[in-house]
């Protein structure tokens, strides 16, 4: 088989950090390639998170919000329009360890499929989910991962956070400003929350606590209307009436690929230097929620990605003058 040319930089995932990078690499003239993986689960979802949103209110430039899948479609226009190449493959397998890296997709043979001089890791991450045929059908419609995203939609209502970590307890006071109640389900009878935050939301009017409980069932056709639950000590079933179901059990980046070649944290996340999107492996990058559990935002991801891009170019610059 012909080698196939090294790629200047090669971009894996193609969420808004993602597509940013590509934006930025693509009008440095590096041609990037990106590598925006398979439509095939919501892990790998080309487009990443945005692409299951539906109003984007909170991403600046849309005073009328704009839909999670145009928003992408349009940033994936823009770094087509510079002369960034996408393809619609799933990365496989990396080699970090020579140069120029090693990247394979789908099922490939023993030579690698692409080899790039520099890569940007964009490959997101994702909401642990409870596992329920509905979750699929209702996100965006009253079920949702994130409540800086979509607290906005729920004012006066009803709701319910499952979790009992920080970031459910964190969810489930900043929906308060919104919804006229919050229950918090948890399938404990404790929390694992810091003790700040659980004094808080104990504190709290708008927020009570269902205990030692599961969700089994998301109630509603359309739209959320309800839960099952069922009660972990007794086995007893019972329903609550609520408008909008948020899920904060976690996240998990996807970083599976990259285990033995970049550091990450106990999580998962991969560790990128202070300020700048750096990896320990020099030439290699990672930019948007694979290496940030703390915003997770689209904005503050599209913000890395042009990070990763200009790290990237600087990288190659002095790369080619040795």
């Amino acid at each position: 088989s012909v080698p196939t040319p090294t790629h200047e930089v090669i971009i894996i995932g193609s969420g808004p950090a993602g597509l940013t990078a590509a934006i930025y690499s693509a009008r440095a003239d590096l041609k990037p390639l990106i590598i925006e993986g398979e439509p095939s689960s919501t892990s790998d979802q080309p487009g990443g998170q945005l692409m299951l949103t539906t109003d984007v209110e909170n991403f600046p430039g849309f005073p009328e919000g704009v839909m999670g899948p145009d928003l992408m479609a349009n940033m994936r226009s823009q770094a087509l329009r510079f002369g960034a190449e996408i393809i619609t493959e799933k990365v496989s397998k990396v080699n970090f360890s020579n140069h120029p890296f090693e990247l394979w997709t789908n099922n490939s043979t023993d030579e690698p499929t692409y080899t790039a001089n520099s890569v940007i890791v964009s490959t997101g991450a994702r909401s642990i989910m409870l596992g329920l045929e509905a979750e699929n059908r209702l996100i965006g419609h009253g079920l949702s991962t994130c409540a800086t995203c979509d607290g906005f939609f729920f004012r006066d209502q009803e709701i319910a956070v499952v979790g009992g970590g920080d970031s459910a307890l964190e969810e489930a006071i900043f929906l308060s400003r919104f919804a006229s109640k919050v229950t918090i389900i948890h399938r404990r009878d404790e929390l694992r929350a810091s003790k700040i935050m659980q004094q808080r939301a104990l504190n709290n009017p708008k927020i009570s606590f269902l205990w030692n409980s599961t969700v089994e069932e998301i109630i509603g056709e359309e739209k959320v209307a309800g839960v099952t639950l069922c009660n972990t000590l007794n086995g007893e079933r019972s329903s609550l009436d609520i408008s909008g179901l948020f899920i904060a059990i976690g996240h998990r980046p996807n970083t599976d690929l990259f285990i033995g070649q970049l550091n990450m944290d106990e999580n998962g996340y991969l560790l990128t230097g202070a300020d700048q999107s750096t990896t320990n492996i020099e030439g290699v990058f990672a930019c948007g929620d694979v290496q940030d559990h703390k915003y997770r935002q689209a904005i503050t991801a599209a913000g890395s990605g042009c990070m990763a891009a200009l790290d990237a170019e600087r990288w190659l610059e002095n790369f080619h003058d040795k």
